[in-house]
């Protein structure tokens, strides 16, 4: 038994006739009605009324017309599935605070859409919080966040330690401040401030910085990316860790640079996380793959891996 032979006894019970189910399927009628014929042979009951005016679904093929079409309708929905999975195996769902995106990302994604071409990265821009949250429930396949070293790992995900730096101001190319090799806190603090919204550990180390307040906060924002434009705009400066702005095209064009803050900070980690059950999917693994194979390639910033 074969699944079309089901299609086209259905196909003449729709259609009324052998006849016209033959020209709806594009099939001729003798072959139309030899497939009929062996799958009567195989069920041993004579499904169609074969007469001059033509051939119609039988008394008993109609008693058996409704288990045929739980057998379609269960194969349909075997074929709706496998397709589901299939789109999903070449969906990543990756979320990002965008940081590392022209050191890391951007050179990673090149790589595995090489790889496969045929995949869709959804990149979302999401704070620590919620890439957690996403993570947990499964809702992301991966997610890029930014750590200090006394930062614990939430249970039930697994990081990857890709790039490390420290953090920086960022001021625009032409700001007096450019002309400095580091930034003291005092000068820092006279500037207008565009800060990261809570929840991003940038809005974080500011706040242990400057003992909870900037006096000339101008802006809070979403994401590195945002931050950067505004500098470039004349907003104001803002603080980012140094593999965020470095290779950047607003740093590259001449638009911005970063410089360090005259007193020690921590370091900070850009790392890679993701669900600590079971497998990865087969392309959230290679992008994971991807991502670390660039950290390693990563000349300017230490690279510790912490994982696979």
């Amino acid at each position: 038994m074969r699944i079309e032979q089901l299609e086209y006894l259905t196909a003449v019970t729709r259609h009324g006739s052998l006849r016209r189910a033959s020209e709806h399927l594009h099939l001729s009628q003798p072959a139309l009605s030899e497939s009929v014929r062996n799958l009567e042979r195989e069920l041993g009951v004579n499904l169609l009324d074969r007469r001059r005016s033509g051939a119609r679904i039988s008394r008993d093929g109609r008693d058996l017309l409704q288990h045929m079409q739980d057998v379609l309708d269960a194969v349909e929905r075997l074929r709706s599935a496998a397709d589901k999975q299939h789109h999903a195996g070449q969906l990543v769902r990756l979320a990002t605070v965008n940081a590392g995106t022209v050191p890391l990302v951007a050179p990673a994604l090149s790589a595995f859409r090489a790889a496969r071409p045929h995949a869709h990265v959804e990149m979302i821009n999401a704070r620590q919080v919620a890439i957690h949250e996403g993570l947990l429930e499964g809702s992301l396949d991966l997610g890029l966040v930014n750590r200090l070293e006394s930062d614990d790992v939430p249970p039930g995900i697994r990081s990857i330690d890709l790039i490390s730096g420290h953090p920086v101001v960022v001021l625009r190319a032409d700001h007096p401040l450019a002309a400095q090799p580091a930034i003291s806190l005092s000068d820092f603090k006279a500037e207008p401030f565009i800060a990261m919204r809570t929840g991003y550990l940038m809005h974080r180390f500011t706040r242990r910085l400057l003992d909870g307040e900037h006096p000339h906060l101008v802006c809070s924002t979403d994401g590195a990316e945002m931050g950067k434009v505004l500098v470039a705009e004349g907003i104001g400066v803002t603080v980012l860790p140094d593999f965020s702005v470095a290779g950047d095209p607003l740093e590259r064009t001449g638009l911005l640079v970063a410089r360090p803050l005259a007193t020690p900070v921590p370091a900070v980690t850009l790392s890679l996380q993701h669900r600590d059950v079971g497998q990865l999917p087969t392309a959230a693994h290679d992008l994971a793959a991807a991502l670390v194979r660039q950290a390693r390639q990563v000349r300017s910033y230490p690279v510790e891996a912490t994982g696979t």
